[in-house]
Order: structure tokens, then C-alpha cells, then sequence
């Protein structure tokens, strides 16, 4: 056996120890998370309640149809009109309650420190019409935003979640197309009756086209 191959028996052990103990030093670590929560509710009787009281509303809502026009919003929003939706129906009143259990539970996941539970500050009615969309957009002044689906026809798009972090990517490369869900620069949530999607306010989010033939009917709420 030569000087040569004796020392690279020995070299090559000693170099794969050392790679191993570089990666043990080293490992890859995912920071500054950004959660998402998403359940589904049980409970059609509510369902059915909730969406004829939606439809009530988008029909006598005045005010409510007068600044969805002036707006460019296609179909029916309460959100400038009418903010006291669980004291004025009981159905609203039922999912305040669910929401405020699973906005508590929501709120535990990201470990806020909060000097007392987040509370309901707003809450509104969407029927968004064929074709209807609403641009990318954050909720300000709230801690908590999520959204309540009611009636969700084939094809009524998906809510759209975008990286906070695109500005200041710069000269960052594109992610591969087998990349994890978790380094994706926007995430497409598929709603469905009954689902609730919650995250933090601050997160850009922005609800695609509706491409199906009925009206999709959600509803949103902050907690502060």
C-alpha cells in the first residue's frame, strides 16, 4: 500500500466526521413564523340561518347597497353600514360565541402576551358577486382578522396570502416549484361552507375572482 492511498484512507473518514459535525453545528432553522389557522364548523342548521339573514341583508341594507356602488364592490358588503350584527340577529349572536373560542385558541398559538382577551371589534356581511373580487389589502388597528364562509359556490376563488416579507426580497431568486408550503411567496387558502380562516391583521391578503355562476357569501370580523 502507498504513502498516498495510506493517507487517504485516513483523510476521508476525517472529512466525512468533520461535514457530519459541521451539520450538527449548523442545522437550518425556520424563524419568524407566520400562522394560520383554518377549522371547519359543524353546525348547518346555523348555515342556513346565517345565509338567509346575509340575503335579508344585502336586499334591505340601504346603505349598506349604496356604499358597495360608490365603492366599485360587486355585490353586497355591510361593512360601512350596520356594526351591530350580533346584537341585532341571533344567528350572528351564535357565531360571535364559536368565533370567540376559536380566536382564543388562535391567539394561544402565537404566544401573545395580552393583558386580556381579545375581544369581537367589528364584523361584517360579503355577497360577492360572478366576477367579484377584492384587492390585496390589510386590516389595521386589529390584532386578530379571519374570515367566516357561509355559501361557497364551485369556482368562487380562494383568499390569497402574501410573504410580508416581498419588499425587502430584492435580488432574492424565485422558489423552486417542489418548495414547501412554508417558503411559497403567496399561499391560496380554498374556502369551503363552514370554514373559518383566521391570522394576524397586519398579514396582506386579497380574495380572487369569483369565477363561479352564484354568489359566494362570507363573513369577516377583526378582534382587538
Amino acid at each position: 500500500m502507498t504513502k498516498r492511498w495510506r493517507c487517504a484512507r485516513v483523510a476521508l473518514p476525517l472529512a466525512l466526521a468533520l461535514i457530519l459535525c459541521f451539520a450538527r453545528i449548523m442545522p437550518v432553522r425556520t424563524l419568524f413564523a407566520t400562522n394560520f389557522y383554518e377549522a371547519d364548523i359543524a353546525a348547518p342548521d346555523l348555515l342556513q340561518e346565517l345565509e338567509e339573514s346575509c340575503r335579508l341583508f344585502a336586499r334591505e341594507d340601504g346603505a349598506g347597497k349604496a356604499w358597495s356602488r360608490a365603492h366599485g364592490y360587486r355585490g353586497y358588503t355591510s361593512y360601512a353600514s350596520l356594526d351591530d350584527l350580533p346584537d341585532r340577529d341571533p344567528a350572528f349572536h351564535d357565531l360571535k360565541r364559536l368565533l370567540d373560542k376559536h380566536v382564543k385558541a388562535f391567539a394561544k398559538a402565537c404566544h401573545f402576551d395580552l393583558a386580556k382577551p381579545l375581544k369581537l371589534d367589528s364584523l361584517w356581511v360579503n355577497v360577492l358577486k360572478p366576477g367579484g373580487t377584492h384587492s390585496g389589502h390589510i386590516h389595521p388597528h386589529s390584532i386578530v382578522s379571519g374570515t367566516f364562509y357561509v355559501a361557497v359556490p364551485s369556482g368562487s376563488g380562494a383568499l390569497k396570502l402574501e410573504d410580508p416579507r416581498l419588499a425587502m426580497l430584492m435580488a432574492a431568486p424565485g422558489r423552486s416549484e417542489d418548495a414547501p408550503e412554508s417558503l411559497q411567496p403567496f399561499i391560496y387558502a380554498e374556502p369551503a361552507a363552514g370554514r373559518i380562516f383566521l391570522w394576524e391583521s397586519w398579514l396582506r391578503h386579497e380574495v380572487m375572482p369569483n369565477a363561479g355562476k352564484d354568489e359566494r357569501i362570507s363573513i369577516s370580523f377583526n378582534y382587538r
